[in-house]
C-alpha cells in the first residue's frame, strides 16, 4: 500500500487545521501551537471513519430514565493516597493519564500499582515504551514485594499492545509512555500530535470495549502541562498530576479531572529506597521540624479536594544590594506575591521597595486558593518587624486590593485539621461566621494584622 506524503497543520490546543503553517492559532489564539500532522494512508483510520459516519447506529436512543443505574465498580490498589484521589480506585473501563516532570516518580509509582493489583488478583500488563525490560527489572528489585509478579511487555505499537492485553486478559494495562507509541495506520514519528491523538483514542476505545483500565504516562512541557494535543487531557476519563521538587522526598498527586470522583484531590507521598509510601497525615509532616522562635514563619490551612492540610509560609526580607530588589517566590505565584507586597505597603505602610523578598511554601507544595494570603502577609510582616508569630496561631483570609480581607469556605473543617494539631488561635475575616473550639481573633484590614504583629 502507497504512502501519501501530504500534511496539514493542526493546533494543538484547539485542534484547528490550516493547509500550511501559520505562527498563531486563529481559532483559539494561541501562538506556536500549530504542528505538521500527515494524513493517515489510504484505507487507513481516516478512510474507516468516514464510512462508519455513513453507518446507522446500532442501537436506537433511550431515554435516560430507561438506562439502569449500576453500582461504580473499584479495584482498590492498596496505596491509600492513590485510592483517594482517583475516588475510591482504578475503575474498569476507564482512561487515566498520569502527569510529571522526568524523574519525579511516575514510573515508579505506576509500577508499585500493578504490583498491589496483580498481587490482589488483577491480571495486569505494563508496556514500558522508554525502558528495556531489564531497567523495568532493576526498579522491580528496588520496590521488592510482588512487584517481580508484573507481566511486562516493552513494545511501542499500539495494535500489538491491543493484541497482546486481548490475549491474556489483562484487566489493568499500564502504558509508559504515551509519547513513545505509534500506530500504523499514521505516518509520523511517534510523539508527534497525530500519532499521540490516535493512539489516545485508540486505547480508550479498547478500554471501554474490553472493561480493561488503562493508565497512561504522560510527559510534561516546559510550562508544566502535558505534551501533545490538548484533546489527549479531554480524551482521558482522570488526568492526574505527580508532583514535587526532586530536591525534597515529598511528591503530590493531583486530580484535575475525574468523571468518578472529586476534582483537586491530593494525595502526599514520600520517596524511599523502597519506593513511594503514602503520608498519612500531611499536614503534621509538612510542618514537622518547624522552628516558631524564627520571625517571618507563618501557617495557613487551604483545602485540597475535600481535604484541609495546614501549610507553613516562609518568608524573608533584607536590604537590597542592587538597584532593583528581588521577588522569589517558591510554591507561590510570584504574580500574586507583588500584589501583596503592593497591598502591604500601600495600605498597611510597610515599606518593601528597597528589600530582597523571599518567600517559600515548605514541603513542596503549591498554594493556589487565595484563602492563603493571610498567611503570607502574617509571613512578611513578621519578617519585616522582625518579629515570630505565635507558634500557635493560624491565618485564614484572603487579601482584596483595598487591604481588606474577606472571608472564605469550608472553615469548619479547616478549623477542626488546626485543633487537632494543637492551633489555640485562628486569624480570619471580621465578616467570618464560624463556630468551634478554638477562640477567632477577627482582622478586617491588613493595617490591624500588621499593627498587632509589631506590637
Amino acid at each position: 500500500m502507497s504512502r501519501s506524503h501530504r500534511s496539514v497543520y493542526r493546533c494543538t490546543e484547539c485542534g484547528a487545521e490550516y493547509p500550511k503553517w501559520v505562527g498563531r492559532c486563529e481559532g483559539c489564539g494561541a501562538w506556536n501551537t500549530v504542528a505538521e500532522e500527515a494524513v493517515g494512508r489510504a484505507g487507513g483510520a481516516t478512510a474507516r471513519r468516514s464510512a462508519r459516519s455513513h453507518r446507522r447506529p446500532a442501537e436506537p436512543p433511550i431515554r435516560l430514565s430507561e438506562v439502569k443505574a449500576e453500582s461504580l465498580r473499584r479495584w482498590t490498589t492498596g496505596l491509600n493516597e492513590f485510592d483517594f484521589v482517583l475516588g475510591g480506585g482504578v475503575v474498569p473501563g476507564s482512561l487515566t493519564l498520569v502527569g510529571g516532570e522526568p524523574g519525579i516518580g511516575k514510573s515508579t509509582l505506576l509500577l508499585q500499582c500493578s504490583a498491589r493489583l496483580e498481587q490482589a488478583g488483577v491480571p495486569t500488563l505494563y508496556v514500558s515504551g522508554e525502558e528495556s525490560a531489564e531497567q523495568v527489572r532493576l526498579r522491580a528489585d528496588r520496590l521488592g514485594g510482588a512487584a517481580g509478579q508484573v507481566r511486562i511487555l516493552p513494545e511501542v505499537q499500539v495494535e500489538a499492545i491491543e493484541a497482546t492485553a486481548a490475549a491474556i486478559g489483562a484487566q489493568v494495562v499500564v502504558v509508559d509512555s504515551i509519547q513513545t507509541t505509534y500506530t500504523e495506520e499514521l505516518e509520523g514519528a511517534p510523539g508527534n500530535v497525530g500519532q499521540v491523538r490516535e493512539c489516545a483514542a485508540r486505547l480508550m476505545r479498547f478500554a471501554k470495549e474490553s472493561g480493561a483500565a488503562v493508565l497512561l504516562v504522560g510527559h510534561v512541557t516546559r510550562g508544566g502541562v502535558i505534551a501533545g494535543p490538548k484533546t489527549l487531557e479531554h480524551i482521558a476519563d482522570t488526568v492526574l498530576y505527580f508532583e514535587g521538587e526532586t530536591s525534597h522526598d515529598y511528591r503530590v498527586l493531583r486530580a484535575v479531572k475525574n468523571r468518578f470522583g472529586s476534582v483537586d484531590e491530593v494525595g502526599v507521598f514520600e520517596m524511599t529506597g523502597a519506593g513511594l509510601t503514602p503520608v498519612g497525615n500531611p499536614s503534621a509532616t509538612f510542618l514537622a521540624g518547624r522552628d516558631t522562635a524564627v520571625p517571618g514563619s507563618a501557617v495557613t490551612a487551604v483545602m485540597e479536594g475535600s481535604r484541609p492540610m495546614l501549610i507553613e509560609i516562609q518568608a524573608l526580607a533584607v536590604q537590597s544590594g542592587f538597584g532593583t530588589p528581588q521577588r522569589v517566590a517558591t510554591g507561590l505565584d510570584h504574580r500574586r506575591l507583588a500584589v501583596l507586597l503592593a497591598v502591604l505597603e500601600r495600605r498597611a505602610g510597610l515599606r518593601f521597595h528597597d528589600l530582597d523578598v523571599f518567600v517559600n511554601v515548605t514541603g513542596g507544595m503549591r498554594l493556589v486558593e487565595p484563602a492563603s494570603d493571610l498567611g503570607v502577609v502574617a509571613a512578611l510582616c513578621s519578617a519585616v518587624h522582625d518579629r515570630p508569630v505565635p507558634p500557635d496561631a493560624l491565618f485564614v483570609g484572603e487579601v482584596g486590593l483595598g487591604g481588606e480581607v474577606r472571608p472564605t469556605a469550608a472553615l469548619e473543617r479547616r478549623f477542626a485539621e488546626a485543633e487537632r494539631l494543637g492551633f489555640r488561635t485562628v486569624f480570619l475575616s471580621a465578616r467570618s461566621r464560624v463556630g468551634g473550639q478554638i477562640p477567632a481573633t477577627p482582622v478586617a484590614h491588613v493595617a490591624d494584622l500588621a499593627r498587632w504583629l509589631a506590637a
